[in-house]
Order: structure tokens, then sequence, then C-alpha cells
């Protein structure tokens, strides 16, 4: 059962009276999964990394992650809608891609030395070099990734 619903982007930047690292603080946001979508949901990202005055390189980090994350979900999942939730903590951030739809599986087989030049292929491979730790769970509901970045 999904509980967000908007298909707007959440406002993220702390207002006068929220200090600027709280222990945790989430964002959630679902869009349709369309490729219009990815920039949207990066952006959505790194206004978080700045409301929280994290590092460069973890804005680069949550911005390749959530690409290819949400990429994976709407080029191969069939997924209506995509959603993703940010959680950060003192120690880690966190983000969870989320979609209700059936992965498609390759129509071939990847061939390596082939693939190596390939301009798209490497989802997961990338997010597993910027993330900690990365799960990804399958059932027929569709499928829950979650990256972990450590601050």
């Amino acid at each position: 059962m999904r509980n967000s619903t908007s298909s707007r982007p959440v406002a993220l930047a702390p207002g006068p009276d929220v200090p600027v690292r709280p222990s945790r603080l989430t964002a959630s946001v679902t869009l349709p999964a369309v490729p219009e979508s990815v920039p949207r949901l990066r952006a959505t990202g790194r206004a978080l990394v700045r409301s929280r005055r994290l590092p460069a390189d973890v804005a680069e980090a949550l911005s390749v992650i959530v690409t290819e994350l949400v990429t994976n979900a709407v080029l191969h999942s069939g997924s209506a809608d995509v959603s993703v939730l940010f959680e950060v903590c003192e120690s880690a951030l966190t983000v969870r891609v989320r979609d209700w739809g059936r992965w498609r599986e390759r129509t071939a087989p990847r061939r390596e030395p082939a693939d190596v030049d390939a301009a798209f292929g490497r989802g997961l491979d990338l997010v597993d070099a910027f993330a900690v730790d990365t799960t990804v769970v399958r059932s027929p509901d569709g499928t829950l990734v979650e990256a972990v970045i450590a601050l």
C-alpha cells in the first residue's frame, strides 16, 4: 500500500524555526514512472543535500544513485509510478526507490566485452560504487531498492 501519492516534489528547505541538522529528516516523493521524473527526483535529492549542508561528494553520490535507480524503475519495471524516500540521520543518507511493476528480463544475455562501451546498463554497479550498502527486494507487489550513503 502506498502512503505518498504527491505528484510534486516536497519542499525540503528548513524553515526559520527548524534546525539545519535534525536527528532524522525524511522526504518522500511519488511521480509517474516516466523519463521526465528522473531529473525531478534527482533535483529533490540535491535540495535535501543543500538543506542539510552535506558535502559535495554526498550530492554527487546521491545524484548517481537516484538517477540509476529511478531510471531502472522507469525502463524495466512497467510500473505506473515510482516513489523515492530520502532519510537522513547523523551517520547516513538512505534513499529507497519503490515501484509496483514486474521487472522485464533482458532480451539478450549480457556480453561483457561488447557491453563495456555501452551507454547504459551499469545501474546497480554504479549504485554499489557510491553506497556502503545496497539492498534489492523483489516481490509480486514490485521492487524496493535501498542504498545507504555514509556521511
